[in-house]
């Protein structure tokens, strides 16, 4: 079986594929002070819920966006996975060019996510991952990365405006009943979500004018399905796309 390992700055999305097939996935909280021993055991106990174990890995990626970390998953690998485990970076073949200034600047997860979308669509695409940034990274129809639009995600914005204003709480992410919000609870919600439905509605317009195509826009990471439905230009949601990619560039990597 495959292992396969997204490390966000927020969340760890992590997937197990048999034969190309995803069988389960889960997410936890990233916490960058974890050692090797602390991942495993975290790794342990979530295959034990499947009835599965170490010893039914024969294979394992990482993407990760947290350097420390990075480290920590190569102690898994030497010490419990028999070095199995490949880290996402410049020593792989990924099949997608990079055509930004410096190519060693784009984030792996990044990187891993245009590998999936362009394979599943196989012309011009839009990623737009809804993490603790929110990236819009954009792939020509030849297959070639050109660059990324980022900017502050939704948990980090809802966090800035309860920090800097002393009177409006801290809410949880819902739905509004009604866009016009009846409470303070309520204003923030409608704002939130409909704020930055719109912000990406419009990024897409503009990206796909400047492309020239109708490129076909794609939403995924953890907050995807709070804010894709209420955007008029996101085409589709995979929430498993990045680990979809993970699988994609082992693959084109086997020895």
């Amino acid at each position: 079986m495959l292992l396969a390992v997204d490390v966000g700055n927020t969340q760890t999305h992590l997937g197990m594929f048999r034969d190309g097939t995803l069988v389960e996935h889960w997410r936890f909280s990233t916490v960058r002070e974890s050692t090797a021993d602390e991942l495993a055991t975290v790794l342990v106990g979530l295959l034990e819920l499947r009835e599965l174990a170490l010893k039914d890995i024969d294979g394992a990626i990482v993407s990760s966006v947290v350097p420390q970390l990075v480290h920590e998953y190569e102690g898994v690998s030497e010490r419990y996975l028999g070095g199995a485990m490949k880290i996402v970076g410049p020593s792989l073949k990924s099949g997608i060019p990079i055509r930004t200034e410096n190519p060693h600047e784009v984030g792996a997860d990044r990187l891993v996510n245009a590998v999936a979308a362009y394979d599943h669509i196989g012309s011009a695409c839009i990623v737009v991952d809804f993490g603790t940034a929110i990236t819009y990274d954009v792939v020509s129809a030849e297959g070639e990365l050109l660059g990324a639009i980022i900017s502050p995600g939704v948990e980090i914005s809802m966090e800035a405006l309860s920090e800097r204003a002393a009177r409006l709480p801290k809410v949880e992410l819902e739905q509004p009943k009604e866009l016009i919000g009846r409470s303070t609870e309520a204003s923030i919600q409608s704002g939130v979500i409909y704020g930055f439905a719109g912000q990406v509605d419009g990024i897409v317009s503009r990206l796909r004018e400047e492309l020239g195509v109708e490129a076909v826009a794609i939403a995924t990471g953890g907050l995807a399905t709070s804010i894709a439905p209420f955007c008029e230009e996101i085409d589709a949601v995979d929430d498993l796309l990045t680990l979809t990619g993970l699988r994609l560039i082992w693959e084109r990597n086997r020895e």
